[in-house]
């Protein structure tokens, strides 16, 4: 990840793939899934790597009993990143093929500081994160990709009830995030390739034990993040569950990844649904 000091971009405006009220099929419960983008992504390109992921879920979840349809909901980061920035980024020689930085849509969450591994920016992550769930009326549960899988489990723990206290002060978004919900947890945090977050300010949200159900998708290839620090998550929640894909540092769309992943969401939303009722009695 690029160091932190950068001049700050213009962030765009938060992208959503929300489909209307009045879209939702008769008869059908909309269930809201934040999805969190990785280090270079955006909204829209997380959006279009994952249509084949979309379909598949909208199939899988719209029957009885659950009658349940997937909206999913694609900000992006607020933090623009220069070429220099991306993995791999190796400058032209020739003037006329370097690409002016506001032509990019490469975004991050956050950006790790190399020198002290705080992660810089992350207020206004959690700012832009926020407002995607308030425009949304709230979410359901949360997707993340690489460094979005890290949000994620941030988000998660943060929403979770009851309220976790922050061991200092220091939080701004904190509030933010929880009014955005309407004050309520997810029922469920799925993670791709995700990490834990090691900066010493934000362990508060993992001590104790991420609560949230989370699922947990490790490419056996991943060469981006080890599977040490994708682990290290894991250990990290309460009741985790993990595979593991043949692949790389991707979301995997083939029909029997996502199935996987649709059995582990309608087993959440029975379980959600079970414990609504035990309340209400």
């Amino acid at each position: 990840m690029a160091s932190a000091g950068q001049p700050a971009a213009t962030a765009p405006a938060t992208m959503e793939e929300k489909k209307p009220t009045s879209s939702i099929p008769k008869g059908k419960t909309e269930l809201k899934i934040l999805m969190l983008h990785g280090y270079t992504q955006s909204g829209p390109l997380f959006s279009a790597k994952t249509k084949a992921l979309n379909k598949l879920l909208i199939k899988a979840l719209s029957p009885a009993p659950l009658n349940l349809h997937p909206t999913l909901i694609f900000p992006s980061g607020p933090h623009r990143l220069r070429p220099s920035d991306i993995p791999g980024y190796v400058p032209s020689e020739d003037p006329s093929q370097r690409r002016d930085d506001d032509d990019l849509d490469n975004w991050a969450w956050f950006r790790k500081d190399d020198a002290t591994g705080s992660y810089a920016g992350l207020d206004d992550g959690m700012h832009r994160v926020a407002t995607a769930i308030r425009e949304a009326d709230g979410v359901d549960g949360v997707l993340g990709f690489s460094q979005g899988g890290c949000m994620a489990s941030l988000v998660a723990s943060a929403l979770e009830q009851p309220h976790r206290a922050p061991v200092a002060e220091s939080q701004p978004w904190l509030p933010e995030l929880r009014a955005a919900n309407g004050g309520r947890p997810l029922k469920f945090c799925v993670v791709y390739s995700g990490f834990h977050a090691t900066p010493s300010d934000l362990q508060w949200l993992f001590e104790p034990a991420l609560a949230t159900p989370t699922l947990h998708f490790l490419g056996g290839l991943d060469t981006v993040v080890e599977e040490k620090r994708s682990m290290a998550l894991v250990e990290r929640c309460r009741d985790p569950m993990v595979l593991t894909h043949p692949g790389g540092h991707y979301v995997p769309v083939a029909r029997d990844w996502v199935m996987q992943l649709a059995g582990w969401l309608r087993q959440r939303c029975v379980e959600a649904a079970d414990e609504g009722t035990k309340e209400s009695l």
